[in-house]
């Protein structure tokens, strides 16, 4: 009986193998639960667009935009600036969106730099304490775009040439030109001269810029306007900032056609001991050079204890 039941136990296993290699060697047309799964990648970019802060300032906020295509990007562009800050994914907390809601685009056309855009009436539904703004927030977001350079504006065909409520006149070529958020320091009505400066500023911990469009009565050169009014203390009552130090001093410039090249002392650096520029004054520095000259390009040399530091923005990526 003892020998019947190893010779029973040997069959079984031997029989369990056989099946298993016949099912392995075999496999049959069974039917299994086989999960697929297909990952799609979006090319996303980044880009600058002007939405409305909380003190009600255009400011410029970095987002993602999935187009490629420069009238996709147009297109991509206004539709975020038209939406509800709570309604859209790309606009962070607490920024809002400043073209009236339900604003269509009749027609879109980009030729050597010149973008015409025919929005549908809605685009006058604006406020008096909008209307500038509705201009400066469109101007500033296309502007950025490396093949917008100039802008016209039509309302169902009709060019835009005044602003509904305070009726000021518009240039015929909207471009950066404009101004931005704009304060005027002037004694006198001639002789005036427009410099944008861009601030750092924080909200909800989203850091971001402010631009800032002075008209002044003044002789002095618009980089020397520039790194004064960075070295001083920002508008009053207001959450701007600035990171330059108030004994900088620029003691020499260069004023090139796409270029701008600064020399200072040694108070630019934020570290004296490892020759480091803070981030947020090449970047505020770089910006107003930037708008207010028309440039790509700024190099940065600091003279530090017997040694050159050296600089070069071409742009914020």
């Amino acid at each position: 009986m003892f020998k019947n039941g190893i010779i029973r136990r040997i069959t079984i296993s031997t029989i369990a193998l056989l099946i298993f290699l016949i099912t392995y060697l075999f496999p049959t047309k069974i039917q299994t639960n086989e999960l697929k799964q297909t990952l799609t990648y979006q090319d996303v970019q980044k880009e600058a667009i002007y939405l409305i802060d909380e003190e009600n300032f255009v400011s410029r906020v970095d987002i993602m935009l999935k187009s490629q295509d420069p009238l996709d990007k147009i297109r991509e562009i206004l539709a975020i600036l038209t939406l509800k800050s709570q309604e859209s994914e790309y606009i962070p907390t607490p920024f809002s969106a400043i073209i009236p809601e339900n604003t269509k685009i009749n027609n879109l056309t980009l030729e050597d730099g010149l973008l015409k855009i025919d929005f549908s009436k809605e685009f006058l539904n604006t406020t008096i304490e909008h209307e500038r703004k509705l201009i400066e927030s469109v101007v500033y977001s296309l502007t950025e775009l490396e093949e917008v350079q100039n802008i016209l504006i039509f309302v169902d065909g009709v060019q835009f040439t005044e602003l509904p409520f305070s009726k000021e006149k518009l240039p015929t070529i909207l471009n950066k030109d404009f101004g931005v958020n704009k304060i005027y320091e002037i004694d006198s009505i001639k002789d005036t001269k427009k410099t944008t400066i861009y601030y750092g500023s924080k909200a909800k911990d989203v850091f971001y810029y402010v631009p800032i469009t002075y008209v002044s009565n003044t002789n002095q050169e618009k980089v020397e306007i520039i790194i004064e009014k960075l070295k001083s203390s920002p508008l009053y009552e207001s959450k701007l900032i600035s990171y330059l130090n108030a004994n900088t001093e620029i003691t020499d410039y260069q004023i090139k056609e796409n270029e701008i090249k600064l020399s200072f002392n040694k108070y630019l650096l934020d570290d004296l001991e490892n020759s480091n520029i803070l981030e947020e004054v090449q970047y505020t520095i770089f910006l107003s050079l930037r708008d207010t000259y028309d440039i790509k390009s700024v190099e940065f040399t600091v003279q530090n204890e017997n040694k050159n530091v050296n600089l070069v923005i071409n742009s914020l990526e």
